[in-house]
């Protein structure tokens, strides 16, 4: 796995200070558990990300991606490394482009936290949404691909993948608000008008439709690793917010950069992105139920603004870490500001739907 901020090159720094680890207790690890170690371990740090740290782990001539949970006290069912290791590793062989998984430990006693221990992907990773360096035809191809792996997640059978008690049935979104604001409550610094606003919206026009898929939580261009050479996806990453829901609310996830301004480091929807070859939010929605034989995408609204609220809570959450001093990326700082205009957007969102 390669990543960065902005760009396609792999970002990698010495591991922060308060992200650093028993580097030995971990070699000691790998050489009693994974078969192949050498004994010799260089260990970086991905930039980027605001949840899980993720490390890059260079062994002989193999390279390996290690993700842990952040230290300091945890929400209830965050971060749950275990989670994301095994939807990853049941969805293998679905026709999901996916790492492969190689360890899981769940003994914090080793370097502090959980950790699982996955394949070093070769790719490039866009945080940037508007995909630089790459060729009109090539970026309109990259979100299409997109949209194809979405719509094969979403038909994946969660009882011959093993998945059945993957999450809770029924309800999703009704949880989903419940959850996000629970974390909204326990992690913001203050009062936020827009962001009551949307949970009451919300809360009153739940939608009747009750379809359950397996559901990424992060689906996006910047949670892929695209091919080095090609316009394909070659793996999908972090899987921490994958369960059992309304598949909605990935795909909406995934147009929501067509829907928000550039100033909220988000979106695109003031920019020419149709110059640069991205397909129009139209295009990507009739793809994706023509991949799925849907005949309409009902309840489109709804599940945007919940993507946004959902948004808009993590980066609270991110913003409450950095206070904290535990927050994964050096810039996380910024996201008390582009919290606050992401629920600006849904409350105008809001607005124009009454």
């Amino acid at each position: 796995m390669t990543g960065s901020i902005g760009s396609s090159e792999a970002t990698l720094v010495d591991v922060l200070p308060n992200h650093r680890f028993d580097e030995a207790a971990l070699a000691s690890f790998l050489e009693r558990n994974l078969p192949g170690f050498g004994g010799s371990l260089i260990i970086r740090q991905f930039q980027g990300g605001q949840s899980n740290p993720t490390y890059h782990l260079q062994i002989h001539d193999k390279a390996y991606v290690l993700r842990k949970q952040p230290a300091g006290p945890l929400l209830p069912g965050a971060h749950a490394i275990d989670r994301e290791y095994e939807v990853q590793s049941k969805l293998a062989g679905h026709g999901i482009p996916l790492a492969e998984m190689h360890l899981l430990c769940m003994d914090d006693q080793i370097i502090g936290q959980s950790f699982y221990l996955m394949e070093h992907v070769e790719g490039r990773i866009f945080a940037d949404r508007l995909l630089p360096c790459v060729s009109p035809d090539d970026r309109r191809q990259i979100y299409l691909r997109m949209i194809d792996v979405l719509a094969k997640l979403h038909d994946v059978d969660i009882d011959k993948a093993g998945l059945s008690t993957f999450g809770k049935r029924g309800d999703y979104v009704k949880r989903q608000i419940s959850r996000w604001q629970r974390a909204y409550d326990k992690t913001k610094v203050a009062e936020n008008v827009a962001m009551d606003e949307m949970i009451d919206w919300l809360t009153q026009n739940v939608p009747s439709d009750g379809e359950e898929t397996i559901v990424h939580g992060d689906f996006r261009i910047g949670n892929m690793i695209v091919h080095p050479q090609k316009p394909e996806i070659a793996a999908v990453l972090d899987w921490e917010l994958a369960t059992i829901g309304h598949p909605l609310s990935d795909l909406a996830y995934a147009c929501m950069a067509h829907n928000l301004p550039s100033i909220t480091k988000r979106g695109f929807s003031d920019l020419d992105f149709r110059g640069l070859g991205i397909p129009e939010q139209r295009e990507l929605i009739e793809r994706y139920a023509k991949a799925r034989g849907l005949d309409d995408v009902p309840y489109w609204d709804y599940f945007l603004v919940l993507s946004i609220f959902r948004l808009a809570s993590i980066l609270a959450g991110v913003y409450r870490r950095a206070l904290d001093g535990n927050a994964a990326d050096a810039r996380a700082r910024e996201a008390d500001t582009i919290y606050r205009m992401l629920a600006e957007e849904g409350q105008k969102m809001i607005h124009m739907l009454a």
